[in-house]
């Protein structure tokens, strides 16, 4: 096991961060599944507990402006995914389900037997999701950031998507380079234009990487690039919602894309118990409305303590 006070990767940057945590983190290394996973820790061991799960090219580390505005002490644990910020796999493909048996081993690692607090952005909700009805028994207290899951597919699409992902393995994709962790603030502050710039800085150095003659890559395996060779099938993952036995808080953007792009009408097809709508946040609100998040995030799971 290893373990980093604070966030370890801005002692070399060649672009300063000018936020600073309020809440500083802890970083803890170990295996699962045959992935070394990094996992960031805030607040006392023997505080309250939820787990946030970040959403696809993201890290657990950029919770953090979220975890800043808390009102109440918590133990919050995020992992990064396998292939994902500090978290690394050897693998020549990702598949979805090992992101639900990393979760579960994760409540394992944290929680053994107990029903857990769940708070998962995009992706992550999605894992969220899935695994809350697969195992409801471990699941307390679901938090769904905009969560959707995707439309669903046609099966005659089938032999054109195992032919993409033949020929896109074969010509190895990349993700982006940068100049350094300022065209990288840059980027970010681009695609996310309500953030805080400071903000963009600090997400920026989690995830960029600076090699040796100064350029930054991303932190994030470029075989998530690859096209995913098996359909997705919404009726499957419908199935698994309807089996969720937790209570459920759906979070949407009010300025969010991704609903309207995907076609989904979250208050038909997304189980919850309760919803919120943060009117001025976009697919991203731990980026873009952090305190409004943690407000929301807060006043639920505060019922399952």
């Amino acid at each position: 096991m290893y373990c980093d006070r604070g966030l370890c990767n801005t002692a070399s940057m060649s672009s300063p961060v000018t936020y600073t945590p309020i809440r500083p983190g802890l970083r803890t290394e170990f295996d699962i599944r045959g992935a070394r996973y990094s996992v960031m820790e805030w607040g006392n061991a023997d505080a309250p507990l939820f787990f946030y799960l970040h959403g696809w090219a993201d890290a657990g580390a950029t919770f953090q402006f979220t975890v800043d505005a808390l009102q109440d002490d918590w133990h919050v644990v995020a992992p990064d995914w396998r292939g994902f910020g500090r978290s690394t796999a050897a693998c020549a493909s990702y598949w979805f389900p090992d992101y639900l048996a990393d979760l579960h081993e994760l409540l394992e690692h944290y929680t053994p037997g107990r029903p857990a607090r769940l708070v998962g952005h995009s992706m992550g909700a999605n894992v969220a999701g899935l695994y809350a009805g697969t195992m409801p028994e471990r699941v307390a207290a679901f938090v769904n950031i905009e969560g959707f899951g995707l439309v669903e597919s046609d099966p005659a699409d089938a032999p054109g998507r195992y032919r993409k992902w033949i020929e896109a393995s074969q010509a190895k994709p990349e993700f982006s380079t940068y100049s350094d962790l300022g065209a990288l603030s840059k980027r970010v502050a681009k695609r996310n234009p309500r953030m805080n710039p400071a903000h963009a800085e600090f997400v920026a150095a989690e995830w960029g990487a600076e090699q040796e003659d100064g350029r930054v890559i991303l932190r994030a395996d470029p075989l998530h690039k690859l096209p995913n060779p098996t359909l997705y099938q919404r009726a499957a993952a419908e199935a698994c919602w309807r089996a969720i036995t937790a209570d459920v808080l759906l979070v949407t953007g009010g300025e969010s894309e991704i609903a309207q792009h995907l076609g989904v009408d979250d208050e038909v097809d997304l189980p919850h118990d309760q919803s919120v709508c943060i009117p001025k946040a976009g697919h991203m609100p731990h980026f873009d409305t952090p305190t409004e998040l943690a407000a929301a995030i807060e006043a639920f799971l505060r019922q399952y303590l």
